[in-house]
């Protein structure tokens, strides 16, 4: 099935994958260009560093695409790919755990927002610092929740079929984790407030 591009940009997600498993490239770039942000984020949730986020968004599209015979085409695209660039993240975690402390990782986050005066400048990165300390003390499941819906606004339908548990598991662990990452800040926020 090969279409020209644009009636191709007409067609929805499960049509570009059938006509990527029919040999047509140009469709699965139509899915690279519909979720490469979502990826991104995707992958920034787990690893923290812009240059491991893009590496690992895009080693996920190409994993995505040689495995795409396996893809169950009566599901939607996302939340296949966000499994596989969870394993991909996670993954690239324990090797790079072997090489380098978490606090030394930290170290390395980007400040994205500008302050009104380098006292507030340093007091905000160190709030921000404290927050991705705590968010890495947690369990590996509640840090993935909260990345999922606090700093990545997806929905709890989104999650749960991300996460393939039942929106009503996603709004308990959701609480559990909330709760658990206020008890790590506590007192650390406290006191740089």
């Amino acid at each position: 099935m090969d279409v020209k591009t644009d009636g191709m940009e007409r067609m929805n997600e499960r049509d570009w994958i059938e006509a990527t498993l029919s040999g047509d490239k140009r469709a699965f770039g139509l899915l690279v260009e519909r979720y490469k942000q979502q990826a991104y984020y995707a992958a920034l949730g787990f690893l923290h560093y812009h240059e491991w986020a893009l590496d690992i968004s895009q080693e996920a599209f190409v994993r995505a695409y040689y495995n795409l015979n396996r893809f169950d085409t009566t599901k939607p695209f996302f939340p296949w790919l966000y499994r596989i660039i969870k394993n991909l993240s996670l993954n690239e975690l324990r090797n790079r755990k072997k090489r380098q402390s978490k606090l030394e990782e930290l170290a390395f986050l980007e400040v994205t927002e500008v302050a009104d005066t380098p006292t507030r400048d340093v007091e905000q990165n160190e709030i921000r610092r404290e927050v991705w300390v705590a968010l890495e003390r947690l369990n590996p499941r509640d840090r993935e929740i909260l990345v999922l819906r606090e700093f990545q606004d997806y929905s709890y339908q989104q999650i749960a079929d991300m996460l393939e548990i039942p929106v009503g598991t996603v709004m308990s662990r959701l609480y559990n984790a909330r709760k658990a990452l206020k008890h790590e800040l506590a007192d650390k926020i406290g006191d740089l407030l």
